[in-house]
């Protein structure tokens, strides 16, 4: 059979291309996956115990787009849910993003207002300028005690960097709040898949037009498979074979356990910000899905150089190796470089999403 479009991967980027081209099309597309399941990083499952788990760790859904909310309503209904984030340091939890709950309780301080803790912050700040890297724009904000202690060592561990290695936006998509919102977003909408992203997946994928195989690498078939056009979602460098050097990704492995108890701790996800705790963070799923059960499980992170790629290490070499590769994709005519991974950019499941229904309509201005 000939396919109008070949995809790579059935993650975010690749599924919404899909299901677009599909339904709006009504073109016929061959979605390939390497991975045993659709979903991407986003898969869940329900464990032995139960639980409804995220395989590649937690993933919140929240956007200020109400087109992207509005697009993928189409294929799940909602749990309003608001993720909080608590840092673990000694044997205390304090908020994160820092807020002034977290200043108070960290320096036994009574601030009542914004204004106080701005000129706090002002006090303890450290001018930086120009901001050229993560340290810089977290001592730039609250000075360098705050830098070292929710910061330095949780981004050693997870990037196995130094903050001042990385690029300003590393550390600089976590806000500084003055006031006392614990919630770690503040997006217009933010809910979970009320049956988890699996099904969600799966009704965006169901449609005539749209076939997949799984467990099968691209390039061991892509010569017994006719189609006009591909597009692809995978590593960029695997793509053109490695042929300037591997760009550098995060890995991350994950421990999961069930304890039989309601609940393990106060929050769904616990930073460990310490240098000598080993993992970044502890995951309970249970307040994602807002089960109801006697046991609960949790996850461990810890990241790892070597693995499934996970997050793209924003440093100016790999920035000017993924230039390289960049240019090549401007060679291929019938090739659309589309995701986290062919992109070299960590997006958002939301940013995931409007990025592909943004290249979408390129598609269609094209006339293709």
């Amino acid at each position: 059979m000939k396919y109008d479009f070949l995809i790579v991967g059935a993650g975010f980027a690749g599924s919404v291309m899909a299901e677009r081209i599909a339904s709006q099309l009504n073109k016929k597309v061959l979605i390939v996956e390497k991975r045993n399941h659709i979903g991407g990083n986003a898969y869940d499952e329900y464990d032995e115990h139960g639980i409804l788990v995220h395989k590649y760790g937690p993933h919140i859904f929240h956007t200020n787009s109400k087109m992207v909310f509005d697009y993928i309503s189409q294929f799940t209904e909602w749990r309003f849910y608001e993720h909080k984030v608590l840092a673990k340091i000694k044997d205390e939890l304090y908020p994160i993003p820092i807020n002034r709950i977290t200043i108070n309780k960290l320096y036994n301080k009574n601030f009542q207002s914004a204004y106080e803790v701005k000129n706090y912050f002002e006090k303890v700040r450290e001018k930086r300028y120009p901001i050229k890297n993560s340290e810089d724009i977290i001592i730039n904000q609250v000075g360098v005690d705050l830098f070292e202690k929710f910061f330095k060592y949780y981004t050693q561990k997870q990037w196995s960097l130094e903050p001042r290695e990385l690029s300003a936006q590393v550390c600089g998509r976590i806000p500084v709040r003055l006031n006392d919102d614990c919630r770690y977003f503040t997006d217009k909408y933010q809910y979970m898949p009320k049956e988890g992203y699996t099904k969600m997946f799966e009704r965006m994928l169901k449609h005539n037009n749209i076939e997949v195989i799984l467990n099968t690498d691209y390039k061991k078939i892509i010569e017994d498979i006719e189609f006009n056009k591909m597009i692809y979602t995978g590593p960029i460098d695997y793509f053109f074979d490695y042929r300037f050097g591997k760009l550098p990704y995060r890995s991350i492995r994950f421990e999961f356990e069930n304890l039989g108890v309601e609940n393990f701790q106060e929050s769904a996800v616990i930073n460990y910000v310490e240098e000598m705790v080993q993992y970044t963070r502890v995951t309970e799923y249970k307040y994602l899905s807002g089960q109801k059960s006697n046991s609960t499980t949790i996850s461990y992170e810890y990241t790892e150089k070597e693995g499934e790629p996970y997050y793209p290490v924003p440093t100016d070499i790999n920035r000017e190796l993924f230039l390289r590769y960049k240019l090549e994709t401007q060679k291929i005519k019938n090739v659309i470089f589309c995701g986290r991974l062919a992109e070299y950019q960590y997006y958002n499941m939301d940013q995931a999403a409007a990025n592909s229904l943004k290249k979408f309509r390129e598609l269609l201005n094209d006339g293709k």
